[in-house]
């Protein structure tokens, strides 16, 4: 094994990459930053699952850019080695060659890692997507003609991913999406979802508090009281029990079931769905520079 041939590539091979990646993430802030904004912002709001298009969008360039550096280093080392860049470390000692390619190795290793990490968020991340996008669809069918639906709503708890507001009342759209291979049971306690047959869980109480806080906001917006109903899908899951005091539980098909689950305590007044909508279309816009000449 030629060490100094390999090192004297490697290093070469490091050092172009590592420019590569620098010029990558520049051009990556100065397109940001030259990129036009359309002179309607006020009209853009955000479309179901908008903050995990975003996301997958900064992952995909991500993963586009550890691919390109990987395909670099690649080229600039064979380029390198049939160059005999092995001049480069002629006359070192042997132990001070193997440090240096040791270090080379655990930062190609490094970066490796941290490719195969971006290729797995992206895929969940992808996921999540998919599984609010079908459900945003559904309840964008369900809402024609009795109400308006509102995505990726802002809380002091979190985010809702879609809320739902009509003169039947006010719905709090949450998705957890779970894979499974075919369509299995999922079972509604009173704190958490029971996935089977492998009996995991996931907690609701988050779901239950995101819930409360909205309420909480629209009951200061209206100045009197006001119920949110809090629905939690699961696309490509059955559900067992299906309800309880707190919380129902739908797929992607049965969705249209939140139409009759209400009662007199849930309806509202025109001019209280009028404010309410108001409300969430400023909150909902996609620019920041319009959120903010909204209010």
């Amino acid at each position: 094994m030629n060490l100094e041939a390999i090192s004297g590539s490697a290093t070469v091979a490091i050092a172009c990459t590592f420019v590569f990646l620098l010029a990558a993430k520049s051009w990556h802030l100065v397109a940001r930053s030259m990129s036009a904004h359309p002179n309607f912002p006020d009209a853009i709001m955000r479309e179901a699952a908008q903050r995990f298009r975003d996301e997958l969008e900064t992952l995909s360039r991500k993963q586009s850019t550890y691919l390109g550096a990987g395909l670099m280093f690649v080229f600039i080392f064979a380029v390198a080695y049939t160059f005999e860049a092995h001049q480069l470390f002629a006359g070192y000692p042997a132990w001070q060659l193997y440090v240096l390619l040791a270090t080379l190795v655990a930062a190609a290793g490094f970066a490796l890692y941290r490719l195969v990490l971006t290729i797995r968020e992206w895929r969940q991340v992808r996921f999540l997507r998919d599984a609010n996008i079908a459900v945003g669809h559904s309840l964008q069918r369900i809402a024609t003609g009795h109400g308006r639906v509102f995505h990726d709503v802002a809380t002091v708890a979190g985010v809702v991913d879609h809320v739902i507001v009509g003169p039947s009342g006010v719905y709090a759209v949450n998705v957890i999406a779970h894979r499974a291979m075919r369509r299995e049971n999922v079972q509604l306690s009173d704190h958490e979802l029971r996935f089977k047959p492998d009996g995991s869980t996931v907690p609701i109480v988050d779901i239950a508090a995101k819930t409360t806080k909205l309420e909480q906001e629209f009951r200061d917006l209206l100045k009197n009281s006001i119920r949110v109903r809090s629905v939690i899908a699961v696309p490509g899951w059955h559900a067992e029990s299906q309800s309880n005091e707190g919380h129902l539980v739908v797929n992607e098909r049965t969705l249209p079931m939140l139409r009759g689950w209400r009662d007199e305590a849930d309806y509202l007044m025109d001019e209280d769905v009028q404010t309410l909508q108001r409300h969430l279309t400023r909150s909902c816009k996609r620019s920041p520079i319009a959120r903010r000449k909204s209010k």
